[in-house]
This record gives structure tokens, C-alpha cells and sequence, in this order.
């Protein structure tokens, strides 16, 4: 089976997009960077470390210090997809990230957002 080609994109080169999503509605970098933190279990240094690196989305879960054990809780509908029912373990992750951007740019609570 061919390999999705966001598997081999840089998280460095969508960054900015989710950065510019959540802008359009008053939210911050910051906010961002707490979602790719509570997702993966990266800290701040190890993220801009990733980044800077330009390491494509497939390394970027593989070497996730820590995937959050609460991710499976996020549901819905990204993409026209239902995230729970993704098959393909690295697509839901990426989806799942997606989809909490997603809420940011909402306008939901973080609280919420990171299943508190």
C-alpha cells in the first residue's frame, strides 16, 4: 500500500499553517505549542528541536517522548472523517492533532480542548 505523503512532510513546513489557523481567531503560539505538547509528550526545547530539524510527521510520533493516554478520547469529525474510526495508527494521530487545532481555532477552552 502507498504511504501517505503528509507521512514524509515536515511538521516544520504545516506548522506555521496551524499557527495561522489559530491566529484568524485570536489565539496564540503558545496555545498551539501546549497542544503539540500535551499530545506527544514533547517539551518546548524538544519541539523547536523537531521543528528545526525539519523531522517529517512519521519520526515526529515515532520519537514522541510520550503519546497521551487521555488522545483517545478526542472525537469527531476532521476532514469529513471520523477520527475515531481511523484504522491507520499514524494517520489518527495525525488527525487527532489536527482535530484539536481544530477546536483551538473554535474558540473552545483549553481545559476542554485537553480533555481536563
Amino acid at each position: 500500500m502507498a504511504q501517505h505523503r503528509i507521512y514524509t512532510m515536515s511538521v516544520a513546513s504545516v506548522y506555521p499553517h496551524y499557527i495561522a489557523k489559530a491566529a484568524k481567531k485570536g489565539r496564540s503560539k503558545a496555545e498551539v505549542d501546549e497542544i503539540f505538547r500535551w499530545l506527544t509528550g514533547y517539551d518546548q526545547a524538544g519541539l523547536e528541536e523537531a521543528l528545526a530539524k525539519g523531522t517529517n510527521f512519521e519520526d515526529f510520533f515515532a520519537q514522541a517522548p510520550k503519546l497521551n493516554p487521555a488522545r483517545g478520547l478526542i472525537t469527531g469529525v476532521i476532514c469529513g472523517i471520523r477520527v475515531e474510526t481511523i484504522e491507520e495508527p499514524l494517520m489518527r494521530e495525525i488527525r487527532y492533532l489536527d482535530k484539536l487545532i481544530d477546536e483551538l481555532a473554535k474558540g473552545k477552552a483549553m481545559e476542554k480542548i485537553l480533555r481536563g
